[in-house]
């Protein structure tokens, strides 16, 4: 690894992946290193700092290093699996009895692991709408609440929670505040800096930006014993990234600036032109004026997203229609890849999902946005 100076942008250093060189062959790409076992030293030491695959790996610590960068993570970064091995991680370092307070509106996989296995582990979950701060206030028990986690913006209605209000009230508990940034990415949003003790990403999404790693990531604020502990969760689980993921996810985040730039300017573009439709009954993007959290969002993020959702007009039959009738825009789950994407979300959730059923979520790419628009507008107003 070379000593890049620290002056110069993330964008700069997350382009040269830290301006790492391999020192034997010289070559501007890091390569992949899929040993699971290293030589002990005569002596039975392991001077190089590597022992076993499962708990450490070097394509993976660089791609981490990366992430830490971009995060400002005094105790560096942890790469997972995925995203929920990620944050369940979180969660697993908690204790039998600990309390939490979650959102109402968040990633449904994550809540239904919430209510179906956390609570089987003795942990006692409350959610509340976290953006009201006065109900996340009310929720919290001093003494008794261990962590709070939010989501912002929360998927799929793009909810934005105070992130700086969220952490005095947690750490006024006792309690360590957790943030999802997924759908914002460290371009946009840095919630280490505004009080939060971790953050998490589903790093296949923006992160990756190809849709093809699925990956989960954690940066810390400080190496304390809860950070330990979650270090210890993913040795012992065998839950780290492999390195052929790692090397994918850290070319992919070589181009994180770039992507999310042109992504963010598509995002904002379609919003406006959606919110005349007269097929759309309501477009929720933060960046719009009438967006409940549009001031929240503007002091405490850089940009606006990749990410809106629409409700149609229709109702739920004229959203699955409007659906199957695109052609540019793909119809599949998952989001932040340089491939726009569209879908239903209630279909997927099922019947207990908070996701209204007219709502279809947007997930907005690098393509040309008047291509983008024009293909959600026949697909409307067909009905």
């Amino acid at each position: 690894m070379s000593s890049a100076p620290r002056h110069w942008s993330k964008k700069s250093l997350a382009a040269q992946a830290l301006g790492h060189v391999d020192p034997i062959t010289k070559a501007v790409v890091p390569p992949i290193h899929v040993a699971t076992t290293y030589i002990r030293d005569p002596d039975n030491q392991y001077s190089s700092g590597y022992v076993y695959g499962r708990p450490d790996n070097a394509t993976v610590r660089e791609a981490e290093a990366v992430i830490a960068m971009l995060e400002e993570a005094e105790a560096g970064a942890l790469l997972f699996s995925s995203g929920m091995a990620a944050a369940t991680a979180v969660f697993g370092a908690l204790d039998p009895g600990d309390h939490i307070v979650a959102p109402t509106v968040m990633y449904w996989a994550l809540r239904r692991w919430l209510t179906e296995e956390a609570t089987r582990w003795g942990l006692k979950v409350d959610f509340v709408a976290t953006d009201d701060l006065d109900a996340l206030k009310a929720a919290v028990r001093p003494g008794q609440t261990k962590l709070v986690w939010l989501e912002t913006p929360s998927n799929p209605l793009w909810t934005v929670t105070d992130i700086a209000g969220a952490a005095e009230i947690a750490h006024a508990a006792g309690a360590r505040l957790a943030v999802d940034s997924t759908a914002s990415s460290p371009v946009v949003t840095r919630p280490l800096s505004l009080g939060a003790d971790v953050v998490m990403h589903a790093a296949t999404k923006v992160l990756n930006g190809h849709s093809d790693v699925i990956a989960g990531a954690l940066a810390g604020a400080r190496a304390d014993e809860f950070w330990a502990r979650i270090q210890r969760i993913r040795s012992g689980n065998g839950a780290i990234l492999g390195p052929f993921e790692a090397y994918l996810l850290m070319r992919g985040m070589r181009t994180l600036h770039v992507r999310i730039a042109t992504q963010m300017a598509n995002a904002a573009e379609l919003a406006q032109r959606l919110s005349a439709h007269p097929a759309v009954a309501r477009v929720l993007y933060p960046g719009l004026a009438t967006h409940p959290g549009h001031a929240v969002a503007a002091r405490q993020m850089t940009g606006f997203g990749t990410m809106l959702s629409i409700r149609v007009a229709g109702g739920e039959a004229a959203a699955i229609a409007t659906a199957a009738r695109v052609a540019l825009w793909k119809r599949a789950t998952s989001l932040g890849g340089v491939e726009s994407l569209i879908e239903h979300r209630a279909s997927i959730e099922g019947p207990t999902t908070p996701c209204p059923p007219d709502l279809l979520r947007l997930s907005v790419g690098i393509e040309d946005v008047d291509d983008l628009f024009a293909d959600l507008d026949q697909a409307l107003r067909q009905d």
